[in-house]
């Protein structure tokens, strides 16, 4: 894997699938940063950068910023939302996301990481597929009923999750 990529965990219908995030965080050369997304809501990029802004204070306003599903995939799921801030940040401070980790959660405004619906299956399939490690939201974690071979980081805000994997 690259910086700035990383494995999330999104429902087609009621089948997990596990699908990989690129983003690529560059300084903007004009005066108005540029926003890209194939397979992202513009919407939500722009909203996941303000809530990296303000609640995790990293200062990615001034750059241009480019968002891709791989394999050409339209997601349009809250769960992948700490994914793809996970995957700017991890562009914008050039650290490294495990191959073998997968991230599930909401992200709210106020930073918080938001529980999602379906994580058994969800784990149950990143398992399968080979993952290690899940990172996610500390009120699914409290919850889980199955016993799994997958290291699993429960976190509560974006600040917890950046941590868990040494971005800061």
């Amino acid at each position: 894997m690259f910086h700035g990529s990383a494995i999330v965990c999104s429902l087609e219908g009621t089948r997990p699938l596990l699908v990989e995030l690129q983003a690529l965080t560059t300084p903007s050369v004009y005066g108005i940063p540029k926003r890209t997304g194939n397979g992202i809501d513009f919407n939500k990029i722009a909203l996941l950068i303000a809530v990296l802004e303000k609640r995790a204070k990293m200062s990615i306003g001034s750059y241009d910023v480019y968002l891709n599903v791989v394999s050409g995939m339209r997601i349009n799921e809250p769960a992948i939302d700490l994914g793809i801030a996970m995957c700017m940040a991890s562009s914008l401070k050039n650290v490294y996301i495990p191959k073998d980790t997968a991230i599930i959660g909401e992200l709210g405004l106020t930073g918080e990481v938001r529980s999602v619906n379906m994580i058994d299956k969800r784990l149950k399939e990143a398992e399968k597929l080979g993952m290690k490690k899940c990172i996610i939201p500390q009120n699914n974690k409290k919850l889980l009923k199955n016993k799994y071979k997958l290291d699993i980081i429960g976190v509560r805000n974006i600040n917890e999750g950046l941590k868990s994997l040494g971005i800061t």
